[in-house]
């Protein structure tokens, strides 16, 4: 499923999939670089090198909450109330 973040400033749109990250689960770490999260894309990398890409099997089930989160923490909320029950339901905390 696919919700709308608006940031409250600039009023900028974000279209962003809640849930299990495909993406992710293909290609690694990639996807967070392409969507500017550089920080956790490091994160990624380093936590799979560590654990021998054991933990690849697990950022597909949790990036797309952590970048979610990070985009509200910077200002963007949910764009209408269905994007706001949407994230509430798969326990994101929306202010």
């Amino acid at each position: 499923m696919k919700v709308m973040l608006k940031h409250t400033q600039s009023g900028m749109v974000k279209e962003v999939k809640v849930g299990f990250s495909w993406t992710t689960l293909f290609f690694g770490f990639w996807p967070a670089i392409f969507r500017g999260d550089i920080k956790w894309a490091i994160i990624q990398f380093i936590v799979d090198l560590v654990t021998l890409g054991v933990a690849a099997l697990v950022w597909p089930f949790i990036y797309n909450k952590i970048y979610i989160k990070g985009l509200l923490e910077k200002g963007y909320a949910p764009a209408d109330e269905t994007a706001k029950s949407a994230l509430v339901t798969k326990g994101i905390p929306v202010f």
